[in-house]
Protein backbone atom coordinates (compact mmCIF):
# COMPACT_ATOMS: atom_id res chain seq x y z
CA UNK A 1 0.00 0.00 0.00
CA UNK A 2 1.41 3.38 -1.05
CA UNK A 3 1.80 5.79 1.82
CA UNK A 4 0.02 9.12 1.17
CA UNK A 5 2.38 12.02 0.58
CA UNK A 6 2.62 14.91 3.00
CA UNK A 7 0.95 17.30 0.56
CA UNK A 8 -1.96 14.91 0.12
CA UNK A 9 -2.42 14.61 3.89
CA UNK A 10 -2.41 18.41 4.15
CA UNK A 11 -5.02 18.55 1.40
CA UNK A 12 -7.18 16.03 3.23
CA UNK A 13 -6.94 18.01 6.45
CA UNK A 14 -7.80 21.32 4.81
CA UNK A 15 -10.60 19.70 2.84
CA UNK A 16 -12.03 18.18 6.01
CA UNK A 17 -11.94 21.52 7.85
CA UNK A 18 -13.57 23.40 4.97
CA UNK A 19 -16.33 20.83 4.53
CA UNK A 20 -16.98 20.80 8.28
CA UNK A 21 -17.38 24.59 8.24
CA UNK A 22 -19.74 24.34 5.28
CA UNK A 23 -21.87 21.78 7.13
CA UNK A 24 -21.99 23.97 10.26
CA UNK A 25 -22.97 27.06 8.27
CA UNK A 26 -25.67 25.06 6.49
CA UNK A 27 -27.06 23.54 9.68
CA UNK A 28 -27.13 26.77 11.70
CA UNK A 29 -30.36 28.21 10.19
CA UNK A 30 -32.19 24.91 10.74
CA UNK A 31 -31.05 24.62 14.35
CA UNK A 32 -31.91 28.27 14.98
CA UNK A 33 -35.42 27.83 13.56
CA UNK A 34 -35.95 24.71 15.69
CA UNK A 35 -34.77 26.59 18.80
CA UNK A 36 -37.07 29.55 18.04
CA UNK A 37 -40.06 27.25 17.70
CA UNK A 38 -39.60 26.14 21.34
CA UNK A 39 -38.67 29.53 22.80
CA UNK A 40 -40.65 32.15 24.67
CA UNK A 41 -42.02 35.33 23.18
CA UNK A 42 -39.77 37.75 25.11
CA UNK A 43 -36.56 35.90 24.24
CA UNK A 44 -37.51 35.72 20.55
CA UNK A 45 -38.34 39.41 20.28
CA UNK A 46 -35.14 40.29 22.14
CA UNK A 47 -33.05 38.26 19.71
CA UNK A 48 -31.61 36.05 22.44
CA UNK A 49 -32.30 32.71 20.73
CA UNK A 50 -29.40 31.20 18.80
CA UNK A 51 -28.78 27.43 18.98
CA UNK A 52 -30.71 26.50 22.11
CA UNK A 53 -34.30 27.35 23.11
CA UNK A 54 -34.72 30.04 25.76
CA UNK A 55 -37.85 30.48 27.81
CA UNK A 56 -39.00 27.02 26.76
CA UNK A 57 -42.57 27.26 25.48
CA UNK A 58 -44.93 24.86 23.68
CA UNK A 59 -47.90 27.20 23.34
CA UNK A 60 -47.92 27.38 19.56
CA UNK A 61 -47.40 23.64 19.14
CA UNK A 62 -50.27 22.96 21.58
CA UNK A 63 -52.61 25.32 19.73
CA UNK A 64 -51.79 23.72 16.40
CA UNK A 65 -51.89 20.09 17.56
CA UNK A 66 -55.15 20.46 19.50
CA UNK A 67 -56.97 21.72 16.43
CA UNK A 68 -58.73 18.89 14.58
CA UNK A 69 -58.66 20.94 11.39
CA UNK A 70 -54.85 20.84 11.45
CA UNK A 71 -54.84 17.04 11.33
CA UNK A 72 -57.48 16.97 8.62
CA UNK A 73 -55.49 19.42 6.51
CA UNK A 74 -52.31 17.48 7.22
CA UNK A 75 -53.97 14.33 5.92
CA UNK A 76 -55.07 16.28 2.83
CA UNK A 77 -51.47 17.31 2.24
CA UNK A 78 -50.26 13.72 2.41
CA UNK A 79 -53.01 12.59 0.02
CA UNK A 80 -52.42 15.45 -2.43
CA UNK A 81 -48.67 14.90 -2.40
CA UNK A 82 -48.87 11.14 -2.99
CA UNK A 83 -51.48 11.33 -5.76
CA UNK A 84 -50.00 14.38 -7.50
CA UNK A 85 -46.49 12.93 -7.39
CA UNK A 86 -47.70 9.61 -8.82
CA UNK A 87 -49.53 11.39 -11.67
CA UNK A 88 -46.54 13.64 -12.34
CA UNK A 89 -44.08 10.74 -12.42
CA UNK A 90 -46.20 8.69 -14.83
CA UNK A 91 -46.68 11.60 -17.24
CA UNK A 92 -43.11 12.89 -16.98
CA UNK A 93 -41.56 9.44 -17.40
CA UNK A 94 -43.67 8.56 -20.44
CA UNK A 95 -43.11 11.95 -22.07
CA UNK A 96 -39.37 11.89 -21.39
CA UNK A 97 -39.01 8.34 -22.71
CA UNK A 98 -40.74 9.33 -25.94
CA UNK A 99 -38.57 12.42 -26.36
CA UNK A 100 -35.41 10.37 -25.84
CA UNK A 101 -36.03 8.48 -29.11
CA UNK A 102 -34.13 10.38 -31.78
CA UNK A 103 -35.81 8.46 -34.59
CA UNK A 104 -39.27 9.62 -33.49
CA UNK A 105 -41.08 11.70 -36.12
CA UNK A 106 -42.14 15.08 -34.78
CA UNK A 107 -39.71 14.82 -31.87
CA UNK A 108 -38.51 18.40 -32.37
CA UNK A 109 -42.09 19.69 -32.23
CA UNK A 110 -42.80 17.82 -29.00
CA UNK A 111 -39.63 19.18 -27.42
CA UNK A 112 -40.51 22.67 -28.62
CA UNK A 113 -44.00 22.46 -27.10
CA UNK A 114 -42.51 21.48 -23.75
CA UNK A 115 -39.81 24.17 -23.79
CA UNK A 116 -42.33 26.83 -24.89
CA UNK A 117 -44.29 26.38 -21.67
CA UNK A 118 -41.17 27.21 -19.63
CA UNK A 119 -41.26 30.79 -20.89
CA UNK A 120 -44.92 31.44 -21.70
CA UNK A 121 -48.04 30.61 -19.71
CA UNK A 122 -51.72 31.32 -20.16
CA UNK A 123 -51.87 33.52 -17.08
CA UNK A 124 -53.70 33.23 -13.78
CA UNK A 125 -57.21 34.12 -14.97
CA UNK A 126 -57.25 31.83 -18.04
CA UNK A 127 -55.93 28.97 -15.90
CA UNK A 128 -58.64 29.57 -13.31
CA UNK A 129 -61.34 29.66 -16.00
CA UNK A 130 -59.99 26.47 -17.57
CA UNK A 131 -59.90 24.57 -14.28
CA UNK A 132 -63.41 25.78 -13.44
CA UNK A 133 -64.87 24.85 -16.85
CA UNK A 134 -63.31 21.39 -16.64
CA UNK A 135 -65.10 20.83 -13.33
CA UNK A 136 -61.88 20.37 -11.40
CA UNK A 137 -62.55 22.97 -8.67
CA UNK A 138 -62.78 21.58 -5.15
CA UNK A 139 -61.22 18.29 -6.23
CA UNK A 140 -57.78 16.79 -5.84
CA UNK A 141 -57.27 17.04 -9.60
CA UNK A 142 -57.15 20.83 -9.38
CA UNK A 143 -53.91 20.33 -7.43
CA UNK A 144 -52.47 17.40 -9.36
CA UNK A 145 -53.20 18.04 -13.04
CA UNK A 146 -52.30 21.71 -13.73
CA UNK A 147 -48.76 21.17 -12.36
CA UNK A 148 -48.34 17.56 -13.43
CA UNK A 149 -45.27 18.06 -15.62
CA UNK A 150 -42.26 20.18 -14.72
CA UNK A 151 -40.37 20.89 -17.93
CA UNK A 152 -37.08 21.05 -16.05
CA UNK A 153 -37.65 17.57 -14.61
CA UNK A 154 -38.80 16.38 -18.02
CA UNK A 155 -35.59 17.50 -19.71
CA UNK A 156 -33.46 15.94 -16.96
CA UNK A 157 -35.18 12.57 -17.40
CA UNK A 158 -34.96 12.87 -21.18
CA UNK A 159 -31.20 13.44 -21.00
CA UNK A 160 -30.82 10.46 -18.66
CA UNK A 161 -32.79 8.12 -20.93
CA UNK A 162 -30.69 9.25 -23.89
CA UNK A 163 -27.54 8.26 -22.00
CA UNK A 164 -28.67 4.62 -21.68
CA UNK A 165 -27.01 2.30 -24.23
CA UNK A 166 -29.27 1.52 -27.17
CA UNK A 167 -27.90 -2.02 -27.23
CA UNK A 168 -29.94 -2.85 -24.11
CA UNK A 169 -33.22 -2.03 -25.81
CA UNK A 170 -32.19 -3.75 -29.03
CA UNK A 171 -31.44 -6.94 -27.10
CA UNK A 172 -34.79 -6.67 -25.32
CA UNK A 173 -36.59 -6.27 -28.66
CA UNK A 174 -34.89 -9.41 -29.97
CA UNK A 175 -36.13 -11.23 -26.87
CA UNK A 176 -39.68 -10.17 -27.75
CA UNK A 177 -40.34 -7.33 -25.31
CA UNK A 178 -42.79 -4.62 -26.39
CA UNK A 179 -42.14 -0.90 -25.97
CA UNK A 180 -43.92 -0.87 -22.61
CA UNK A 181 -42.09 -4.00 -21.55
CA UNK A 182 -38.74 -2.39 -22.35
CA UNK A 183 -39.68 0.71 -20.37
CA UNK A 184 -40.94 -1.20 -17.33
CA UNK A 185 -38.46 -4.09 -17.23
CA UNK A 186 -35.27 -2.60 -18.67
CA UNK A 187 -35.24 1.21 -18.59
CA UNK A 188 -36.89 1.98 -15.24
CA UNK A 189 -34.87 -0.55 -13.19
CA UNK A 190 -31.72 1.13 -14.54
CA UNK A 191 -33.13 4.57 -13.80
CA UNK A 192 -33.63 4.31 -10.05
CA UNK A 193 -31.36 7.28 -9.38
CA UNK A 194 -33.15 9.74 -11.66
CA UNK A 195 -36.59 8.40 -10.71
CA UNK A 196 -35.85 8.80 -7.00
CA UNK A 197 -34.56 12.32 -7.62
CA UNK A 198 -37.65 13.30 -9.59
CA UNK A 199 -39.93 11.80 -6.93
CA UNK A 200 -38.17 13.94 -4.32
CA UNK A 201 -38.40 17.09 -6.48
CA UNK A 202 -42.10 16.61 -7.18
CA UNK A 203 -42.91 15.62 -3.59
CA UNK A 204 -41.24 18.70 -2.16
CA UNK A 205 -42.97 20.91 -4.73
CA UNK A 206 -46.46 19.54 -4.02
CA UNK A 207 -45.90 19.36 -0.27
CA UNK A 208 -44.92 23.03 -0.04
CA UNK A 209 -47.49 24.27 -2.56
CA UNK A 210 -50.33 26.37 -1.19
CA UNK A 211 -51.37 28.82 -3.89
CA UNK A 212 -53.12 26.27 -6.11
CA UNK A 213 -55.18 25.05 -3.17
CA UNK A 214 -55.87 28.62 -2.08
CA UNK A 215 -57.07 29.39 -5.61
CA UNK A 216 -59.06 26.29 -6.56
CA UNK A 217 -60.39 24.94 -3.24
CA UNK A 218 -63.23 26.71 -1.41
CA UNK A 219 -63.81 24.53 1.65
CA UNK A 220 -61.43 24.70 4.59
CA UNK A 221 -61.83 20.92 5.00
CA UNK A 222 -60.19 20.42 1.60
CA UNK A 223 -57.21 22.68 2.24
CA UNK A 224 -53.65 21.35 2.69
CA UNK A 225 -51.74 22.09 5.85
CA UNK A 226 -49.73 24.85 4.17
CA UNK A 227 -52.90 26.92 3.77
CA UNK A 228 -53.89 26.17 7.36
CA UNK A 229 -50.54 27.40 8.63
CA UNK A 230 -50.70 30.44 6.35
CA UNK A 231 -54.06 31.37 7.85
CA UNK A 232 -52.65 30.83 11.33
CA UNK A 233 -49.77 33.17 10.56
CA UNK A 234 -52.17 35.74 9.12
CA UNK A 235 -54.41 35.56 12.17
CA UNK A 236 -51.52 35.89 14.62
CA UNK A 237 -50.04 38.80 12.68
CA UNK A 238 -53.38 40.60 12.43
CA UNK A 239 -54.02 40.13 16.13
CA UNK A 240 -50.58 41.47 16.99
CA UNK A 241 -51.00 44.47 14.74
CA UNK A 242 -54.38 45.23 16.30
CA UNK A 243 -52.75 45.50 19.71
CA UNK A 244 -54.15 42.31 21.14
CA UNK A 245 -53.20 41.87 24.78
CA UNK A 246 -53.75 38.15 24.92
CA UNK A 247 -50.46 36.50 25.98
CA UNK A 248 -51.22 33.31 24.11
CA UNK A 249 -51.81 35.16 20.84
CA UNK A 250 -48.60 37.13 21.36
CA UNK A 251 -46.66 33.91 21.84
CA UNK A 252 -48.15 32.47 18.65
CA UNK A 253 -47.28 35.62 16.75
CA UNK A 254 -43.69 35.46 18.00
CA UNK A 255 -42.75 31.97 16.86
CA UNK A 256 -45.45 30.88 14.41
CA UNK A 257 -43.07 31.20 11.46
CA UNK A 258 -40.55 28.90 13.12
CA UNK A 259 -43.24 26.36 14.03
CA UNK A 260 -44.56 26.52 10.47
CA UNK A 261 -41.15 25.77 8.99
CA UNK A 262 -40.56 22.87 11.38
CA UNK A 263 -43.95 21.26 10.76
CA UNK A 264 -43.77 21.54 6.97
CA UNK A 265 -40.11 20.54 6.65
CA UNK A 266 -39.99 17.60 9.05
CA UNK A 267 -41.67 14.98 6.80
CA UNK A 268 -39.43 15.84 3.84
CA UNK A 269 -36.34 15.73 6.07
CA UNK A 270 -37.38 12.27 7.26
CA UNK A 271 -37.85 10.98 3.70
CA UNK A 272 -34.72 12.56 2.22
CA UNK A 273 -32.12 10.17 3.73
CA UNK A 274 -33.86 7.19 2.13
CA UNK A 275 -33.75 8.86 -1.30
CA UNK A 276 -30.25 10.30 -0.98
CA UNK A 277 -28.53 6.96 -1.53
CA UNK A 278 -29.84 6.79 -5.08
CA UNK A 279 -28.23 10.08 -6.07
CA UNK A 280 -24.73 8.66 -6.20
CA UNK A 281 -25.43 5.06 -7.13
CA UNK A 282 -23.74 3.67 -10.22
CA UNK A 283 -26.85 2.68 -12.15
CA UNK A 284 -24.96 1.58 -15.26
CA UNK A 285 -22.12 -0.27 -13.53
CA UNK A 286 -21.73 -3.58 -15.32
CA UNK A 287 -24.84 -3.09 -17.49
CA UNK A 288 -22.92 -3.25 -20.75
CA UNK A 289 -19.71 -5.18 -21.26
CA UNK A 290 -17.30 -4.97 -24.15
Amino acid sequence: MVKPSRSYRVFQGVNGVVLTLVVLVTLYPFVNILARSFSGERQIRAGEVTLLPKGFNLTTYEIVFQDSMFWRNYGNTVLYTVVATAVAMVLTTCYAYVLSKKHLKGRGLLVGIAVFTMFFTGGLIPNYVLVSNLGLKNTIWAIALPNAISVFNLLVMKAFFESLPGELEEAAQIDGLSTYGILLRIVLPLSKAVVATMVLFYSVSFWNSWFSAFLYLDSSELMPVTVYLRNLISGATTGGNAGAADAQLSQVGANIQAVTIVLTSLPILCVYPFVQRYFVSGVMLGAVKG
